[in-house]
């Protein structure tokens, strides 16, 4: 028994730069936890996202993900949504950061406030652009063309998985946000000066406000529950490569398709159906406490007061 799970657990595929990349960032989780605070919840979830996201990549569940559409179909599950959304559960930024080395975090520090700093940081947490490259990185990668030469070429192999991550810790990163969104850009003045209100209560503004991070999912799931749908009842077997490769289970290229468009169909929409309940009971602790604004024809009203959603 012992022997056949190291067996699984051994690389397929070995690769030095994901092993760097893994051990790098539990090492930088390990040394923050010893400087923040970390409850005991964050850190199981970060652990066991990080673990599930290592699994699905760089073990033998890989060769049958190379050679099985369903089980490939399961292991994007979990590289775009089920990890990224686990791991960002957990809140890992300020706690990676803080295990950094002094050196090191001066000079990122340094960076953000540079033009190019800022340049990058505002396209990773675009509200409109990562949501909208969340849905077309699933859709893209479905193409069966597209699927034939990444299947087959290691390089793109790569590039699609690695692909679903970032994409997936994108997202979540924003839709998982805790804090209050932007104040409205009225004038320089209020702007200035609810700017220091933020800094007073701790932290910047979240990007996208608590209202779009609960209804961002839904326009998410809708067309990978769409995709999935037509690929599991569709009678033409779309991606031929399987059969060309040979299917490690015994099982039909249209009944391996099935349960393929049903795994995007079904659990992915649950997975966002999670990250959607999450993000809304961040918005009921903001109201609770009074963090939410209302506007009418553009202008703010005030805040709305405690309890009310």
């Amino acid at each position: 028994m012992n022997l056949d799970l190291m067996h699984w657990l051994q690389p397929w595929e070995f690769s030095p730069t994901l092993v760097i990349a893994f051990l790098g960032c539990g090492i930088l989780f390990m040394r923050g936890t010893a400087v923040h605070k970390v409850t005991r919840t964050r850190q199981w979830l970060f652990w066991i996202g990080f673990f599930m996201i290592y699994l699905s990549l760089h073990t033998h569940i890989d060769y049958y993900a190379e050679r099985m559409f369903f089980i490939h179909r399961i292991q994007h599950v979990v590289l775009h949504h089920l990890g990224p959304l686990i791991v960002m559960a957990a809140y890992p930024g300020q706690v990676m950061r803080a295990g950094l080395p002094l050196r090191a975090r001066v000079w990122l520090k340094n960076f953000r406030q540079t033009f190019s700093g800022r340049f990058i940081e505002g396209v990773l947490t675009n509200k409109i652009f990562v949501p909208v490259l969340f849905v077309m990185l699933v859709l893209v990668w479905l193409d069966p063309t597209i699927q034939f030469y990444s299947m087959l070429d290691w390089k793109l192999y790569r590039l699609m998985n690695w692909s679903v991550v970032i994409s997936g810790f994108m997202y979540w990163n924003l839709v998982l946000d805790r804090r209050p969104s932007n104040p409205p850009l009225l004038t320089a003045k209020t702007w200035l000066g609810r700017m220091g209100q933020w800094c007073v209560k701790g932290g910047s503004p979240a990007v996208m406000s608590p209202g779009a991070r609960v209804l961002s999912p839904i326009l998410t799931m809708l067309p990978q529950m769409v995709a999935g749908a037509y690929i599991a009842f569709t009678s033409v077997d779309l991606y031929p490569l399987f059969d060309l490769c040979g299917r490690a289970l015994p099982m039909s290229a249209l009944q391996d398709q099935s349960i393929g468009g049903l795994t995007m169909w079904i659990p992915a929409a649950l997975v966002e159906s999670f990250g959607l309940l999450v993000a809304l009971a961040n918005m009921m602790r903001l109201s609770a406490k009074g963090r939410l604004r209302s506007t009418f024809r553009g202008k703010e009203v005030g805040r709305l007061p405690a309890g009310v959603l």
